[in-house]
């Protein structure tokens, strides 16, 4: 199965469908981001702490996998430089709609964010990206492009879905129990047929579980320098993030 093409299309019909995924910006939080009162979210509930960022005016930012009009649109309100890649045109059309509708100057560049050829090298001065590494197969060349494109000193901020995610029997979890049933690395791709047919689908993208050695030691190995962790959770009743910080985010400096 060709999991790329599959993921666009599955992020195609999401940016249309009646289900709500994620919300994209507010009129009011754009209008916000502009007097400098701004913050956004790169995993599920918290914000970005306000100190990772700090003043972007001027600052030209790479909202890596980030279409769907959240990050890209707040961002350039608050005086950023956005360019928005993404594997999805439905989700880049989201932040074109919010820039003409907001005299916002954003760039939307389709592409996989594990080949960012489109862009130039040392092209920006920060990288932002939401959870999204857990919808490719291989993480290394994610990190390794992200690094190419940030200039010396560049800061790479990332969403990430912790490993424990992954482990638990998704239907037994969804009745408040918790059993042990998968192995880290996962694949959806791994399920059985029936299971995946009922997994992934037409707005249902497959999702890979990641070791941590790929997600923190990977960005290590492109050269980037973690500087900060923070801890998230999912919101709602899950029984896991009872226990458990079930998402994180990293703050990284390319030195060279």
């Amino acid at each position: 199965m060709d999991t790329t093409k599959f993921n666009r299309q599955a992020w195609d019909n999401i940016a249309t469908s009646r289900r709500e995924w994620f919300t994209a910006a507010t009129a009011d939080q754009i209008d916000a981001a502009g007097r400098g009162d701004f913050s956004i979210r790169l995993t599920a509930t918290k914000p970005v702490p306000e100190d990772w960022i700090g003043d972007v005016k001027g600052k030209r930012i790479l909202a890596l996998a980030a279409g769907g009009g959240h990050q890209g649109p707040i961002l350039a309100a608050a005086g950023a430089e956005v360019t928005v890649v993404d594997l999805s045109e439905g989700q880049l059309a989201i932040d074109r709609k919010l820039a003409s509708k907001h005299s916002l100057a954003i760039e939307t560049i389709q592409a996989d964010m594990a080949d960012l050829s489109q862009v130039a090298d040392s092209a920006f001065d920060m990288v932002i990206n939401p959870c999204s590494v857990n919808f490719v197969q291989h993480v290394a060349p994610v990190w390794h492009e992200a690094s190419r494109v940030l200039r010396p000193l560049g800061i790479l901020i990332t969403g990430l879905i912790q490993p424990v995610n992954f482990l638990f029997d998704p239907v037994k979890r969804d009745r408040g129990k918790l059993k042990v049933r998968f192995r880290i690395p996962y694949s959806d791709l791994d399920l059985p047929g029936d299971e995946l047919a009922k997994t992934i689908g037409p707005e249902r993208p497959i999702d890979f579980g990641h070791s941590l050695q790929d997600l923190i030691g990977g960005q290590l190995d492109a050269g980037l320098v973690l500087t900060h962790i923070m801890e998230d959770r999912w919101g709602g009743d899950d029984p896991l993030s009872d226990r458990i910080a079930t998402f994180m985010a990293t703050r990284a400096t390319k030195l060279v």
